[in-house]
């Protein structure tokens, strides 16, 4: 199944139909501001682990990110963050980046990295922020690019062609437009700042 939403006005039933979804333990395909994601509510492990198995992963090998509706509720979830930190995720957030924090006990360990740590995205995609926000809960998240093979960017980008792909194995894929083929810029801050991966968001850290 297949739901078109627009970025910038998403249609309120249609956005309490998808949170019901996940609520209810459903995979969703969501749009963000770079690539297309798998998501689950934190509540399912066993949907957590349908998609580590969509990635061909185990669960204790996944590396998940956390998707917020804001910084806020990401705060709930991660250890208390040092001012500098605090004001680069501030002023960095909503956007295409991925800052990785340690994980507070808020925060299953099934979702939690080997060192104790949580990836945090904060999209900026009003249909995403819209859904999290209706469920009420951060969801757990990897990309749909596929690990360890060669695949034209579309496939991972064009909502239609993932669709094809993945609609059998998936409960929804939310349309919201061709995706950015870019992945999020990647930020350590568990241990002072490093930068990981050079994605679509544009970062400069100082030494």
């Amino acid at each position: 199944m297949i739901i078109k939403l627009y970025n910038g006005n998403p249609n309120v039933r249609d956005v309490r139909r998808i949170a019901d979804i996940l609520r209810d333990g459903g995979i969703v395909i969501l749009p963000t501001d770079t690539l297309y994601c798998f998501a689950c509510s934190m509540e399912h492990k066993k949907a957590a682990e349908s998609i580590a198995q969509l990635k061909g992963f185990r669960l204790k090998q996944a590396k998940y990110s956390m998707l917020c509706d804001s910084l806020s509720q990401a705060s709930e979830y991660v250890r208390a963050m040092d001012k500098g930190t605090f004001a680069l995720l501030k002023g960095c957030l909503p956007g295409p980046y991925t800052f990785i924090l340690e994980a507070s006990g808020n925060l299953p360990r099934n979702f939690q990295n080997a060192n104790k740590t949580i990836g945090i995205r904060v999209p900026d995609n009003d249909i995403t922020l819209a859904i999290i926000s209706e469920v009420g809960m951060p969801l757990i998240c990897t990309s749909v690019r596929p690990l360890g093979e060669e695949d034209e960017p579309e496939n991972y980008t064009d909502p239609e062609l993932i669709h094809d792909r993945f609609g059998n194995r998936v409960d929804l894929v939310v349309d919201g437009g061709i995706a950015d083929p870019a992945p999020s810029t990647v930020v350590d801050c568990s241990d002072g700042i490093a930068l990981v991966r050079q994605g679509k968001g544009e970062l400069i850290i100082e030494n």
